[in-house]
């Protein structure tokens, strides 16, 4: 069991972590990447550094700080939370409890390109198979992504639906998908239907039929996760108050995935609000009531 969880090592997640880690609570920080920072090869608006730093060179330092204080680090792919007994956070590789979770994910992904992605969305187009599984019972449904967190998707629909195909959209799929998920690597050309979608047409010339087509390209978003356990989010974004609690009590969010400027300067406030937070529910929690 983990006192806290925090999904993301970028700014708003690592620090965050340093805050719960040196308040004296088992912190545990998930992430298989560093994000959008890692790729700017030139810092040069952030307190404390007289010349440029990359993006890759900050991240490390903050991952380094981090595990020097104690804070332990899991490489792994976050695919979806929930809540059993307690804060529930699933990986491609594993399962992990904690008292209380902070989504420090960064901002959304670019949705695919694919004509009718829009036009069906809300129409046969979801982004979470945990919320929108039920609508779609004894039907045909196809999941659009080729890896952990889509085969994740897919596998929640099983028992539900008729049937799912993953849709990979041209890129090579994960090699453990089970048998009972058919598997099509063609490129999508366009989406069917009048007012809803009625099925999938690729470059080939070939066509499926489906009632719902659940997106889960790349790794799970900051609102993918949040939606699974019924958070409220504006757009893409999760919906936070001042303190950066959602409307779940024990999980906070923090960074670019609740909007507003996208600076380093905000996760790392949102970060340490979001973790002090977290230190005060967990304390109260247990009976402790002194503050942070």
């Amino acid at each position: 069991m983990k006192d806290v969880i925090i999904i993301g090592k970028g700014p708003a997640g690592i620090t965050a972590s340093l805050y719960t880690v040196r308040a004296g609570l088992n912190t545990t920080v998930i992430g298989k990447d560093s994000g959008a920072l890692s790729k700017a090869s030139e810092i040069e608006n952030y307190y404390g550094f007289e010349t440029p730093i990359s993006g890759g060179e900050l991240i490390s330092r903050g991952i380094a700080q981090a595990k020097n204080l104690g804070v332990n680090i899991i490489e792994d792919e976050v695919v979806g939370i929930g809540f059993e007994d307690m804060l529930t956070v699933k990986t491609a590789n594993n399962v992990y409890k904690a008292d209380s979770v902070i989504i420090a994910t960064g901002s959304p992904r670019k949705a695919p390109e694919i004509e009718g992605l829009d036009k069906y969305n809300g129409k046969g187009i979801s982004y979470c198979a945990v919320c929108d599984a039920f609508f779609y019972r004894g039907k045909d449904v196809a999941v659009l992504g080729c890896c952990d967190y889509a085969l994740s998707e897919a596998l929640e629909l099983l028992p539900v639906v008729n049937s799912v195909t993953m849709i990979t959209n041209g890129s090579k799929p994960i090699d453990n998908i089970p048998q009972e998920i058919k598997v099509i690597d063609t490129p999508i050309d366009r989406l069917l239907g009048d007012d809803l979608l009625t099925g999938v047409a690729f470059k080939d010339g070939t066509e499926i039929s489906v009632a719902g087509l659940f997106v889960a390209v790349g790794v799970a978003g900051s609102s993918d996760l949040a939606k699974k356990l019924g958070v409220n989010t504006v757009g893409t974004k999760i919906a936070v108050d001042e303190n950066m609690a959602t409307n779940l009590p024990g999980l906070y969010a923090a960074g670019d995935c609740t909007g507003g400027m996208l600076q380093i300067a905000k996760a790392v406030y949102e970060g340490a609000k979001a973790g002090s937070e977290a230190i005060k529910y967990i304390r109260k929690k247990n009976g402790i009531t002194h503050e942070v």
